[in-house]
């Protein structure tokens, strides 16, 4: 799917994301705080618009390494832009417990993509063992993308698409997310 909005890649093995969820889970879940609106650590706590926690996992840890393959991947068969460095050279661990979500937003508006701050956001599910939480990508008024739950699956796709998180209804949901 070359130069589309979206880019979807879903044959990671389990068993690393077993160990990438381990490691998270041991080492930042003691650091997990409410989620933040509008800027990581200078945003705000607004939970009528995002209800989840998050640390922030430093691109100096090596899962940070195994992410940029796929960034890069990605950006080699779809968007080719000049990508240089995780934004914020950090990525988000992100908990959905039941009756957590995250409402509409961009992460990004188009301006801030032409100026080059961020292109893409990116998504690797760590789990699928809840219900509803489902990432929802709005292309249009008409055109609405529910990304498919599994084990593993990365999606990028461009920071001014319109997306969210809808409430998890069981389970906990787990992610890891970086922008570039």
């Amino acid at each position: 799917m070359a130069f589309q909005s979206i880019w979807y890649f879903t044959d990671i093995p389990n068993k690393i994301i077993d160990i990438i969820e381990e490691d998270l889970k041991e080492n930042f879940d003691p650091q997990l705080q409410d989620s933040k609106v509008g800027g990581g650590d200078y945003g705000t706590v607004d939970k009528d618009k995002r209800n989840a926690r998050n640390a922030w996992v430093p691109t100096t840890h090596w899962v940070a390494g195994f992410v940029w393959h796929y960034v890069q991947r990605a950006n080699r068969e779809n968007f080719l832009y000049d990508l240089t460095n995780i934004d914020g050279e950090s990525l988000q661990y992100t908990v959905y417990g039941e009756g957590e979500y995250y409402g509409w937003h961009k992460d990004i508006t188009g301006k801030e993509i032409s100026q080059k701050k961020r292109y893409c956001s990116l998504v690797i599910q760590l789990n699928d063992g809840y219900e509803n939480g489902d990432l929802e990508l709005k292309l249009s008024d008409t055109d609405l993308i529910k990304v498919e739950k599994g084990i593993g699956n990365v999606i990028l796709f461009l920071s001014d698409i319109e997306h969210r998180v809808t409430a998890v209804t069981d389970g906990v949901r787990y992610t890891l997310v970086n922008w570039v």
